[in-house]
């Protein structure tokens, strides 16, 4: 587990790159805000969080499968995660943030652009 990234995931560098692209400019990881968010939009006062689907526990999701070996450890440690989330979520809500979840599975192949541009939308709109 050692080996696996927390920062700089693909799917985040996906979300980024597609941000910076298209003119919104952005913070990473701050330390400061609960959970240190993988993108913080001050401008927006918006935190995007880019969950990978195991290691959150993706409901109904292809991508979340429990391994068979150690399953139990497997459970508590992605209840943590989830846990963790929405304290964190809770926490930024309660300071005034705004905050949008993207799931790894919605950066694959035939849910990409819809995803993206459904995120770009929210900026452009100043819906959030």
């Amino acid at each position: 587990m050692s080996m696996i990234k927390s920062k700089n995931t693909k799917p985040e560098l996906t979300v980024r790159k597609f941000l910076h692209s298209n003119g919104l400019r952005y913070r990473l990881h701050q330390k400061k805000l609960p959970g240190t968010p993988d993108i913080v939009l001050t401008k927006y006062k918006t935190i995007v969080n880019v969950h990978g689907c195991f290691w959150h526990g993706h409901k109904d999701c292809q991508y979340y499968i429990l391994p068979k070996t150690r399953t139990e450890w497997w459970i508590s440690k992605i209840e943590k995660n989830k846990t963790n989330d929405i304290r964190n979520s809770l926490a930024l809500k309660a300071k005034g943030w705004k905050v949008i979840d993207i799931w790894e599975c919605e950066l694959k192949k035939d849910k990409k652009n819809s995803t993206l541009v459904t995120l770009l939308s929210m900026f452009k709109n100043q819906i959030i």
